[in-house]
């Protein structure tokens, strides 16, 4: 039986199915329902594992699961109750399902309905706000009402509001029981979620964790990604601009080049198309890792697949920071007339394989943060383009200073 890390969806899910949050449903994959499991290379069966490789549960070919542990660590571990484990605790309140931040007129309307168990639905793409950073506010909030308890509930989004709503209040009501719910619709599992409220309608303690969790972009953590064939000016444009942001100071910048990289992270992989991909996902990890503390990463790999550039985006984007895509676009013929490291020679005469732009195709970005063309310009002239860009989007506001 092959071992399988799920992803962080599906790993929610699993909890849920073997907590029996989400019965009278116990298994994945039931005709209609979104709680859905993939597994790898068309098997049936696989042991499920969590991201370190502890053997969670067992799924067999229909779907049902042989639960085997629970997840060990994780922030907050011990407010993730079982619904009987929580009606134990807690029965006879008044249960209230949270996706976002609590705000004063919130509060205010929970104030004087005795006991309330507030059920933090941190599942993965349900809230607004990071799930640590939804279960902080949430303990805020109960430290604020006069008989408030917190219990973390890893409901997950699945992309479809409808659904999502249906099984989020399956959900809820399996963990109330009996007990009367008490629901806020404005931010709960909506369609239309509304807008954001203002940071100063929160109480200052829960402001403070909704400030922290959610920086403007001037304080968030960003992946500035050059991609371009070889010879194009990527890393040229890198270079240059990490200069930059190390000359004017004030954010933490670390360079991951192409070439770099493979000589210390990725040493030993070939220029296979799968090795290559391989290759962009370490740098995607990394990044996303230094986005995560609120840090600058400069890659300037060639990536010239579509699906491994979104796949870093959505590590990125995971570990909440920014992904800021520049699509170096000098054209072949340019990329091929200077040939510095006389690679597309060699890759005309055959001497190697699966050359990007001659024996390998590199896929065009739809949709880049700014596109830049080096043909016949400085490379402080093409810098200019990004500087721009990064200003109007807010990220960077950066002035280049000639001589």
């Amino acid at each position: 039986m092959i071992q399988h890390c799920p992803t962080p969806t599906e790993l929610d899910d699993l909890e849920l199915l073997v907590s029996g949050a989400y019965a009278p449903l116990t298994r994945f994959n039931e005709q209609g329902s979104p709680v859905t499991l993939t597994l790898p290379d068309g098997a049936a069966e696989a042991e499920l594992v969590d991201p370190e490789g502890l053997p969670l549960a067992r799924v067999a070919a229909d779907g049902s699961l042989e639960p085997l542990t629970h997840a060990q660590y994780g922030p907050f571990r011990r407010l993730h109750l079982t619904p009987a484990q929580a009606r134990e605790q807690h029965a006879g309140a008044t249960w209230v399902p949270v996706v976002d931040a609590l705000t004063e007129a919130d509060l205010d309307d929970l104030r004087g309905r005795g006991r309330v168990v507030l059920l933090a639905l941190m599942g993965t793409g349900t809230s607004a706000l990071s799930p640590v950073a939804l279960v902080r506010a949430t303990l805020a909030a109960s430290d604020l009402l006069d008989d408030a308890s917190a219990v973390a509930v890893p409901l997950p989004s699945h992309g479809d509001a409808e659904a999502d709503h249906a099984l989020g209040t399956q959900v809820v009501g399996t963990y109330a029981g009996g007990d009367p719910v008490h629901a806020l619709p404005s931010r709960w599992l909506s369609s239309e979620r509304s807008e954001r409220v203002e940071t100063d309608s929160f109480p200052d303690t829960i402001a403070a964790i909704v400030d922290e969790d959610q920086p403007t972009p001037e304080e968030q953590g960003l992946v500035l990604f050059f991609t371009g064939l070889s010879g194009s000016g990527k890393s040229t444009l890198a270079r240059a601009l990490m200069d930059l942001l190390l000359e004017q100071g004030g954010r933490s910048v670390t360079s991951l080049d192409g070439d770099v990289v493979r000589r210390h992270l990725s040493a030993g992989l070939t220029f296979s198309k799968a090795d290559r991909e391989t290759n962009i996902r370490r740098i995607g990890w990394v990044a996303a890792e230094i986005a995560r503390h609120g840090g600058v990463a400069v890659c300037s790999p060639i990536a010239p697949f579509a699906e491994t550039r979104e796949q870093v985006r959505e590590m990125v984007e995971a570990a909440g920071g920014a992904f800021f895509l520049v699509h170096v676009a000098t054209p072949l013929e340019e990329c091929e007339r200077r040939d510095r490291k006389g690679l597309y020679a060699k890759a005309r005469a055959g001497e190697i394989p699966e050359f990007t732009g001659i024996s390998s195709p590199y896929e065009e970005p739809d949709d880049p943060a700014v596109r830049v063309d080096t043909t016949g310009r400085s490379i402080e002239d093409a810098l200019d383009d990004v500087l721009v860009a990064l200003d109007e989007a807010g990220y960077l506001h950066l002035t280049r200073t000639d001589g």
